[in-house]
């Protein structure tokens, strides 16, 4: 399994960034694909999880009116888009996939990939 972001770069406060998440080979009919965010010196956080069969998504508190989660499935990408950025947005922006038992995402998150930076100022 193989999960490439892109989209990441610098903008200032109040600007967008859509960032890509390209998943290939997996073979699980239904799976959670996950957004977290690694701002430095901070845990990683999770800020959004989707169903990649129902497209029921599940965004945290503190950013749920600022991000939206979609999927393309023709091109097997779940983007990220970010909204009204604050300098706190600044991180390392990850997606991951993860296998579903029932209607539960297993955890931890099995499929990592590299990271992208978003940084805000």
């Amino acid at each position: 399994v193989q999960l490439v972001e892109s989209g990441g770069g610098s903008v200032q406060p109040g600007g967008s960034l859509r960032l890509s998440c390209v998943v290939s080979g997996h073979t699980y009919g239904c799976a959670c694909v996950g957004w977290f965010s690694q701002a430095p010196g901070k845990e990683r956080k999770g800020i959004a999880t989707t169903n990649t069969c129902t497209r029921l998504t599940y965004y945290d508190q503190s950013v749920r009116d600022r991000i939206t989660v979609s999927q393309d499935s023709a091109k097997d990408t779940v983007s990220l888009q970010m909204n009204n950025l604050k300098p706190e947005d600044t991180a390392m922006y990850y997606c991951a996939l993860t296998p579903m038992e029932g209607s539960t995402c297993v955890r931890p998150y099995k499929f990592w990939g590299q990271g992208t930076q978003v940084t805000v100022s």
